[in-house]
């Protein structure tokens, strides 16, 4: 039993809302919220054991809202070349302190916040020409991030971007390039000794809440300003590194 019950399970079904709406099609920073919220709670290493069985479940409600849109070709790129990163994360996870690896999601959510507070100029600066080993650049370092804290959104988002895809299309092959790498961290996670099902009977009553934030997601998709939602979101991020940090 977590020695805050009341933080823990508020935390916890804060964070599956979020997991579901981002899957939904709100997408952004939602997703990358996650980890690092629930890091505030519990130890990092067991947030990753505990996230990914519920970014599992919210996936097969993600594919099956988009089935069949997805770019099977950018797949192709993006797949294989996350193994590299998805190995490296690991081989960082079973080196790396507690502490280390709190200190390290701090970064990462610190990068990805100095990312989407200068992402419309980043993008506005770079002219950008198509290569196929760009998407390879990509799966490594999505792999790497996601495996270490579950936020391989941003490098993902900016390639797809890049490649001018409709957002249903972009929605779509998101969705099912982060349910196969999720599927593909499951025996790296075993070896690495953080997946652990009996931390998810801890939350099991909450697991409703995923179809229906899934669905809550696609209809604020069209409905919410999608720019102040974001923008607090990149506070909480904000706010949850410096917390992590101390």
């Amino acid at each position: 039993m977590p020695d805050n019950p009341v933080a823990f399970y508020t935390i916890t079904a804060f964070v599956i809302f979020l997991i579901g709406i981002s899957k939904g099609g709100l997408g952004g920073a939602a997703g990358a919220a996650a980890t690092p919220l629930m890091a505030l709670v519990m130890p990092v290493e067991q947030v990753l054991g505990l996230m990914l069985p519920l970014l599992m479940m919210a996936d097969v409600f993600a594919v099956a809202s988009h089935w069949r849109r997805w770019d099977n070709r950018l797949l192709l790129l993006l797949v294989p070349a996350s193994l590299i990163g998805i190995t490296a994360g690991t081989a960082l996870l079973t080196s790396i302190s507690p502490n280390g690896l709190r200190k390290g999601l701090a970064v990462i959510v610190i990068l990805f916040v100095l990312y989407k507070l200068f992402e419309t100029r980043i993008q506005a600066a770079v002219t950008y020409h198509p290569r196929p080993w760009h998407g390879y650049l990509t799966g490594a370092v999505a792999g790497f991030t996601s495996t270490l804290a579950h936020t391989g959104g941003p490098p993902v988002a900016i390639y797809l971007l890049m490649q001018q895809v409709t957002p249903r299309v972009f929605v779509a092959t998101s969705a099912v390039y982060f349910a196969l790498i999720n599927w593909l961290k499951v025996p790296y996670y075993i070896y690495a000794g953080v997946l652990d099902l009996n931390e998810l009977r801890q939350v099991i009553w909450l697991l409703p809440l995923i179809p229906l934030s899934v669905l809550a997601g696609r209809w604020l998709s069209t409905r919410i300003d999608k720019v102040t939602f974001e923008r607090v979101i990149i506070g909480l991020l904000a706010a949850s590194a410096v917390l992590l940090l101390r």
